[in-house]
């Protein structure tokens, strides 16, 4: 690692230099046209996504919190309706929930894979047998998907609805044993939520966000409600809101994609040298089930003395990220929700122990033997009872 450069969290900035002429073709063609809302390129970029999904429809809106919030409201899911997820993800998947209407529920993830528990999941619904529970969101969390196969299992045993929030998943996928194949994130639920904020492996420039399933009635109602729920220009059937994916965002999107799997390809390569590094370090690293092929989108550890850890390698010029150190059941907003320290364990030792290390496509060996030397340098020192935080 070159002297004084550090290790970044996160880089945003090579690979729009690698493509900033197609990209500024892209923008200058979408100027030229003067259509900057709906048109040719987002039907492209929606048909595009679809395909590398392996779904049907795609339907480009203005972030991933309205791809949720816009999914729930296709699928039918509003007031009185409780819809199960987990308190270890980003507060946008439950800000969907309560701005329909419904109301969240938690079940505690599994220590391992850090998803949802389907024991947790499946305890709960047996537990609940007769309440109102419409739905399901599994959350892909990290780029690693949840086992989906027995979570279909219950939501069919169930009728639920499973809307999977694939907003860190683009391109992870998963092996059914039902199906006998690997199938994508955004490819198996009802419907499925992405988001495009920059910093996603697959990121806009700007607030993007995407629907995909393969019903086509729902993906018509999404295509409704994110224009003011109109089907033509002032017919309107529903009262919908303002959020559709811009053209320009939309051409920079169809730029990156065509780029995504190798860049994933190298998000994977990046884990498999940090778990190279950190064998026989007091870390746990991420462990990827037989059936996932996950897209790491986080590269997230288990550690002690997390928070001195982390403000270790701030010191050495080494960025780190904590996803998520609240847990949402514990979050002031949500205290009326009723939850209580303690409901959900697994996920609260969780919030207490992970640290999210630097990862991207381009991040250099170098860069992470300096991280995985920094770490082993905190815990030796820690051996020989000195505290090194200088």
């Amino acid at each position: 690692m070159p002297r004084g450069k550090g290790v970044p969290f996160l880089e945003l900035i090579t690979p729009h230099i690698e493509l900033e002429q197609e990209l500024m073709d892209a923008v200058k063609g979408v100027l030229r046209s003067g259509v900057f809302v709906g048109g040719r390129v987002l039907e492209q970029f929606e048909s595009e996504f679809a395909e590398f999904c392996g779904a049907k429809y795609c339907v480009g809106v203005s972030s991933g919190t309205d791809a949720l919030r816009f999914a729930l409201i296709a699928a039918g899911i509003g007031r009185g309706d409780v819809v199960v997820t987990v308190p270890n993800t980003f507060v946008a998947t439950i800000e969907a929930i309560l701005q329909v209407g419904a109301t969240p529920a938690f079940v505690d993830i599994d220590p391992q894979t850090f998803n949802m528990s389907v024991d947790a999941l499946r305890e709960y619904l047996q537990e609940q047998s007769g309440r109102s529970v419409k739905a399901i969101i599994p959350v892909h969390l990290y780029g690693q998907m949840c086992d989906m196969d027995p979570i279909m299992t219950l939501a069919q045993q169930y009728d639920l609805m499973v809307l999977e929030d694939a907003c860190q998943a683009h391109g992870a996928e998963y092996f059914s044993a039902k199906s006998g194949r690997w199938l994508k994130a955004g490819s198996i639920g009802k419907a499925a939520a992405f988001s495009f904020y920059p910093g996603k492996n697959l990121g806009a420039c700007g607030e993007a966000g995407a629907v995909t399933t393969n019903d086509p009635e729902l993906a018509q109602r999404v295509r409704i409600i994110r224009d003011h729920g109109q089907n033509k220009k002032y017919h309107h059937l529903i009262e919908g809101y303002n959020g559709r994916l811009d053209a320009l965002q939309a051409a920079i999107l169809r730029i990156k994609l065509p780029h995504l799997k190798q860049w994933n390809e190298k998000r994977r390569n990046v884990a498999e040298i940090y778990n190279e590094l950190l064998k026989g370090a007091q870390v746990k690293t991420p462990i990827e089930p037989r059936w996932s092929q996950g897209i790491y989108h986080l590269y997230v550890v288990r550690l002690e003395r997390r928070d001195e850890v982390q403000k270790y390698l701030a010191q050495r010029d080494i960025q780190t990220g904590l996803h998520y150190p609240v847990p949402l059941h514990l979050q002031e907003a949500y205290l009326n929700m009723g939850y209580h320290e303690g409901d959900f364990p697994v996920t609260e030792q969780l919030a207490r122990e992970i640290l999210s290390l630097p990862m991207y496509p381009q991040l250099e060996r170098a860069q992470q033997t300096a991280v995985a030397d920094a770490l082993q340098q905190f815990y030796d020192a820690e051996v020989v009872g000195r505290r090194v935080l200088q």
